[in-house]
């Protein structure tokens, strides 16, 4: 097993092997400690995320059906194409919103724990958002529209 290095996941599922002798040497020892641990099997485990994966599931298809989305009718072919496209433009300014903010995250995390690669990609996610939070505009701007 390779030491820890600083900037590496700390948050990683790991595969634990107990010998029996340690296991009862263990089991006198009582010592208070803040944390909860549980030991799971495999099984377990899967079993776990089987369930968080429903939650998750029916979670997603609560939401999906109280959305409401406006139907943008017209009698205009082209004032039909502009509603799809303005539209279309609110989702991915939504996402491009989306990536600000995780960008702003990623910077903030990076300064806490001093690490530059983090720091870089913060950065990168965080221009990424702003260019495509204002895609529309930019886009705009470009054709001279």
């Amino acid at each position: 097993m390779e030491p820890y290095q600083h900037g590496q996941d700390t948050r990683s599922i790991a595969s634990v092997v107990l010998d029996a002798e340690l296991a009862k040497k263990a089991e006198k020892l009582t010592v208070s400690s803040q944390h909860d641990f549980v030991l799971l099997t495999e099984e377990e485990l899967e079993e776990h995320f089987k369930k968080m994966e429903e939650k998750t599931a029916v979670m997603a298809a609560a939401v999906l059906c109280c959305c409401t989305v406006p139907a943008f009718a017209a009698d205009d072919p082209l004032a039909v194409i502009n509603n799809l496209s303005n539209f279309i433009f609110g989702l991915i300014r939504a996402v491009g919103l989306i990536l600000l903010g995780w960008g702003i995250v990623q910077v903030g995390l990076s300064l806490q724990s001093h690490d530059p690669s983090q720091r870089s990609n913060g950065f990168l996610t965080l221009a990424g958002g702003i260019v495509i939070t204002f895609a529309k505009e930019i886009l705009t701007l470009i054709t001279g529209g």
